[in-house]
């Protein structure tokens, strides 16, 4: 299964596609989409394109995002959640299913704390992926993104398996 992590930001928007193999994970591509400063329309076309270019290009099965959270400037939420936009719609014009994630639910799956910080979150994607070069930040958090909706779709597998199993022996 490949995974399309997004962390969306109006000014850089991080994405990154991990494809699961069995219980391993391998990044196939990652990086930010940094749209020209100027009017948030055309900031909004910027990653709208480069999500549809990421999706064409990497062909993901799913795209997993976070979830907007409430922030101290409304503004700075609107934005926030204009991107979001953006980035759902392409991938949706491609087909693509949509999950969505709270940042703290993301870095309790990755770094096992939802109070953790970039830097925490840079160093686990580093190691769960074993990626050498420098990573973003906004590139680590959508590796993040992609690597919590993997991880609990395995678990769901998981548990599905096991109560398909535990009915068939009660039969």
């Amino acid at each position: 299964m490949r995974v399309l992590g997004i962390d969306p930001g109006s000014r850089v928007t991080g994405f990154a596609v991990v494809e699961t193999h069995g219980g391993a994970l391998y990044p196939v591509g990652f990086g930010v989409i940094r749209p020209a400063a100027g009017e948030m329309a055309a900031r909004l076309a910027e990653i709208f394109a480069g999500v549809a270019r990421v999706v064409a290009e990497l062909r993901p099965e799913a795209l997993a995002i976070e979830s907007v959270f409430l922030a101290r400037n409304a503004q700075s939420a609107l934005k926030l959640g204009q991107a979001r936009g953006a980035a759902i719609c392409a991938a949706a014009q491609a087909g693509l299913p949509v999950f969505e994630y709270a940042p703290r639910a993301v870095k309790l799956a990755v770094v096992g704390s939802g109070r953790a910080d970039k830097t925490q979150v840079q160093h686990m994607m580093r190691q769960i992926l074993r990626i050498e070069e420098p990573l973003a930040a906004d590139a680590a958090d959508a590796l993040a993104v992609a690597v919590c909706h993997s991880h609990t779709e395995q678990t769901r597998g998981y548990s599905s398996r096991r109560l398909a199993a535990a009915q068939d022996a009660a039969r």
